[in-house]
């Protein structure tokens, strides 16, 4: 497997992964059911889309992205943290969105720092950008 397409196919996972763990630490939050179901939704495109990262990984012998508990535990503190005083509807999507936010920038700088990636691997990421800006506007009905 190509260098760069591994590094992006890494970051695919890393981002989903953090996508998924942070809707898992705020959906037992959310007192609103349609709010509730929009995060579901993106946690389960963000399996679909990290499964086809991981996919192609194995299909071409690459490495997987092992994810670290200790950041895995920094970003449920800072949820829990964040959450602490205000769990209402507006501030929990204004986390998403800038969760988001976050997400396509470490995509987008991903993928300018590997540039001998195949398209498969470009696309993919390219899919995940497009999702994470879909969940922005999305999000934005419940600020």
């Amino acid at each position: 497997m190509k260098h760069d397409d591994a590094k992006i196919l890494q970051e695919i996972q890393r981002n989903t992964e953090m996508g998924m763990t942070a809707i898992e630490t705020i959906l037992d939050k959310i007192g609103d059911d349609e709010f509730s179901l929009q995060l579901s939704r993106q946690s389960l495109r963000y399996s679909e889309i990290h499964n086809k990262a991981l996919d192609k990984i194995l299909e071409n012998e690459g490495d997987i992205y092992h994810g670290s508990r200790v950041a895995d535990l920094m970003l449920k503190g800072s949820i829990h943290a964040n959450t602490a005083l205000n769990v209402s509807r507006e501030h929990l999507a204004e986390m998403m969105i800038q969760g988001s936010s976050r997400g396509i920038t470490s995509m987008w700088k991903t993928m300018k720092h590997n540039r001998l990636a195949t398209d498969e691997a470009v696309e993919l990421a390219q899919e995940l950008v497009d999702f994470e800006e879909k969940n922005i506007e999305r999000l934005k009905e419940y600020l």
